[in-house]
């Protein structure tokens, strides 16, 4: 009788779109990227990327099965994760880091806080995080073409804008991360989430352009070539690295995000300024993991003073 009679409050709304069916969608935009890394770099970047999905399912299922929890692999939100680690990492790091990697975002950033729509921070993110820390060196090591070189940004970093040529940067033939070197192949996923409904422009827009109004007024003091808004130096900042890849795919997490509309605007210029921040004035080259997930951190933040009064309310006394 207790499944006959289901007890919630109100406002009660139905709708067809389910969390499996989102994730699915994220699943499907995220395979041109994945593709891409596959044929950029070869059966390594294909083996790393079923080992990380593979390891983030079955560390969600064991977890869930020893804890007699409801099994909740079907909704496909551990597949988006390991996906997302698998397209982060390098196509030469060891498929055991990797599986590492999934195993503490799914067991320590997702399931001791509660499973899904509980994590305070992005999973696969938190993961890229974890290995950085723990592994710097594999984790920053990155081949092209058979040969280990410096990434487009670690070149701006130097200085050696000499270095740069932005149509590869655009098309992703560049060393890198499995699945951020193509613009193109990011965009054309983007594309497809904005067509289902799955995400907007607010948080993408708003952290892109902030981050191009920081690099374009603080980029002078960090790189003696450009000068004010170099249109050079910005595309290659925005085509390198993970910015791309972290504004559309990640920044864009529903349960990490604001769910107000100031809110999200404020959280993508957070992210920007984080940005630019980074990769501008710290020690490494890229950013876009450590911004959004120390974003995160503020979300509960943003949501509080964005939050629109109830109807009916009452001005501040």
């Amino acid at each position: 009788m207790e499944n006959l009679l289901n007890i919630s409050s109100s406002p009660h709304i139905r709708s067809k779109v389910t969390s499996g069916k989102i994730m699915l969608y994220v699943l499907i935009a995220l395979l041109p990227a994945s593709a891409f890394g596959v044929y950029n770099f070869g059966l390594p970047a294909l083996g790393m990327l079923i080992t990380t999905t593979v390891s983030a399912v079955l560390t969600e299922y064991i977890y869930e099965k020893l804890m007699h929890k409801k099994i909740t692999i079907n909704d496909f939100s551990a597949a988006v994760t390991g996906l997302l680690l698998g397209l982060n990492m390098p196509a030469s790091a060891p498929l055991w880091m990797g599986a590492l990697g999934s195993v503490f975002g799914i067991l320590v950033v997702k399931q001791l806080f509660g499973g899904l729509g509980q994590n305070f921070m992005n999973p696969a993110l938190a993961a890229r995080c974890f290995l950085l820390i723990s592994f710097t060196g594999q984790m920053t090591s990155f081949a092209y073409d058979g040969v280990t070189g410096p990434t487009p940004l670690a070149y701006i970093k130097e200085g050696s804008m000499s270095e740069i040529n932005s149509m590869d940067m655009l098309l992703g033939t560049i060393p890198g991360t499995i699945g951020e070197t193509s613009v193109i192949a990011i965009i054309i996923g983007a594309i497809f989430l904005i067509l289902m409904g799955v995400i907007d422009l607010r948080i993408p827009s708003t952290y892109i352009v902030t981050f191009v109004i920081f690099i374009g007024i603080f980029g002078q003091f960090s790189n003696a070539e450009v000068g004010l808004f170099d249109p050079g130096y910005i595309t290659a900042h925005l085509c390198g690295g993970g910015l791309m890849l972290g504004a559309w795919f990640m920044a864009t997490d529903y349960v990490t995000s604001p769910i107000t509309k100031k809110g999200q605007y404020l959280y993508g210029i957070l992210l920007g300024v984080l940005t630019g921040l980074f990769r501008l004035f710290g020690g490494s080259a890229e950013g876009v993991s450590y911004a959004i997930i120390i974003s995160n951190l503020f979300v509960p933040l943003i949501e509080k003073i964005t939050l629109p009064k109830p109807f009916g309310k009452g001005g501040e006394k």
